[in-house]
C-alpha cells in the first residue's frame, strides 16, 4: 500500500552496494530526519535514553543533537527552546578524546554514540581514522549503538564514505546531500536487526512509526540513482579531492606571498580557512594547524571579519560559505585560478577596510 515505486528499490540497492554498513535502508526527506530516526531507534533497541555526541559536531536541528554544534564552547551547549530535562539526555564530550569518551560511556551507559563523518562540521577538527576505530571497539564492547553521520562525507570523500576509508562498520549510518543528487532526501542505513524496529510484528515487540509524505519520493529517487551511478565509478570523488588539494596548496602559497595571517587546511574536498594564524606554515597537504587542538581550531572569530570576507569574495565572483569551502567534480582549473585571484583581491579589500589579515 501507499506510494511505493520501483525507483526506491533501485536507489536503496545502490546504497547497499556502496556503503559497508548498509544491510538495510530507510529513506527520509533530510539528514536531520535521518539522525532523528537513528537516535530514536538506538533508544528503542537498547532501552537506554542518553546520547553521547562530540563538541562541534553538527547532526541537524532536532533536540537530541543540537547542543554544542558550533563555537563558542561551552556557551553553545545550551540551546534556546530545548528544555533542560531534554538537554540533560545529551552528553557532550571533546572531539578525538579517547579518555573522555570512555569515561562518559562508563558513567552514563548511553543508547548511542554519534560522530560526524571525518570530524566537526566537515573536518574543521579532523578525526583520525584510528579514533573512529576506537569508537567502534568501545561501543561494540558496551552494547552501545555507534551512529556515524555521513550526511556530508557519504559518497563525497569516497564512494563508500569515510567508513570505507577507516575500515569500520558502524551500526547505523546517516546519509543525505549527495545521496539525493542535490534534491531533498536522506536515509538511515545499517544493521537489519535495528532497522527491523520499523517493521510490523518485529523482534523488538514495539514498532517505531515513520510516516512522511516525501520519503523516497520518485523525483529525489531518480536524481539519487543518477548521482550514485556516477559516484560508484570513483571519478567524481577523485576529481573533487584532487581539486581541493590543489586549491589548498595554491591558497597557502598566496597567503605566504601576501604575508596574510591565514592558513588553508582540510581533508578530501574540504578547504578550511583559519584566520588570525601565526603558527608554522604548512609543510604538506596533511598539515593540520595547532596539532589539531580542537579549542584553537573550532573557535568563533570576529563575525564582522567573516562577513566582510564573504562579501569581498562575492565581489570577485566567488561564493564562499564563511570560512570553509568545498570543491566538486564540476570544478575546473579555471575555477581554481579564479578562486585564488578572488582571495588575493579580497585580502586587498579587507586590508583597505582596516582588517588585520
Amino acid at each position: 500500500p501507499g506510494a511505493s515505486h520501483t525507483l526506491e528499490v533501485t536507489w536503496a540497492e545502490l546504497v547497499r552496494q556502496l556503503v559497508p554498513s548498509a544491510e538495510r535502508v530507510r529513506f527520509t526527506s533530510s539528514g536531520t530526519e535521518a539522525t532523528l530516526m537513528a537516535v530514536r531507534l538506538a533508544r528503542l533497541v537498547t532501552g537506554r535514553t542518553k546520547i553521547i555526541k562530540f563538541a562541534g559536531h553538527f547532526h541537524g536541528w532536532h533536540d537530541a543533537v543540537m547542543p554544542a554544534p558550533e563555537p563558542p564552547h561551552p556557551e553553545s551547549w545550551t540551546v534556546p527552546g530545548i528544555p533542560p530535562a531534554v538537554a540533560a539526555e545529551t552528553i557532550v564530550v571533546p572531539p578525538n578524546d579517547r579518555d573522555a569518551l570512555q569515561s562518559a560511556i562508563e558513567k552514563y551507559r548511553p543508547a548511542a554514540v554519534i560522530h560526524e563523518g571525518n570530524g566537526s562540521r566537515w573536518g574543521t577538527v579532523p578525526a583520525p581514522p584510528e579514533f573512529l576505530r576506537f569508537i567502534r571497539e568501545i561501543t561494540a564492547a558496551t552494547g552501545t549503538v555507534f551512529i556515524l553521520d555521513e550526511v556530508i562525507t557519504g559518497f563525497r570523500v569516497a564512494p563508500g564514505g569515510f567508513q570505507s576509508l577507516c575500515g569500520i562498520v558502524p551500526d547505523l549510518t546517516t546519509l543525505a546531500k549527495v545521496l539525493a543528487g542535490g534534491l531533498p532526501g536522506g536515509c538511515l542505513a545499517g544493521r537489519a536487526d535495528i532497522l527491523d524496529a520499523l517493521a510490523f510484528d518485529n523482534r523488538w515487540g514495539r514498532k517505531m512509526k515513520h510516516p512522511g509524505t516525501f520519503n523516497a519520493n520518485p523525483v529525489s529517487a531518480a536524481a539519487g540513482i543518477a548521482m550514485l551511478e556516477q559516484v560508484r565509478t570513483g571519478q567524481p570523488c577523485e576529481h573533487a579531492n584532487a581539486a581541493a588539494r590543489q586549491l589548498r596548496s595554491r591558497l597557502n602559497a598566496l597567503f605566504d606571498d601576501l604575508g596574510a595571517r591565514c592558513v588553508a587546511y582540510g581533508q578530501f574536498s574540504a578547504v578550511k580557512i583559519l584566520p588570525e594564524y601565526d603558527g608554522p606554515r604548512p609543510d604538506g597537504d596533511a598539515f593540520i594547524p595547532y596539532q589539531n587542538d580542537w579549542r584553537k581550531l573550532d573557535r568563533r572569530f570576529d563575525p564582522t571579519l567573516t562577513h566582510a570576507f564573504r562579501c569581498a569574495l562575492l565581489l570577485n565572483g566567488v561564493d564562499w560559505m564563511g570560512l570553509g569551502g568545498t570543491t566538486t567534480a564540476a570544478h575546473t582549473e579555471d575555477d581554481i585560478e579564479q578562486t585564488v585571484l578572488a582571495f588575493a583581491n579580497a585580502i586587498d579589500l579587507l586590508r583597505e577596510d582596516g582588517f588585520a589579515i
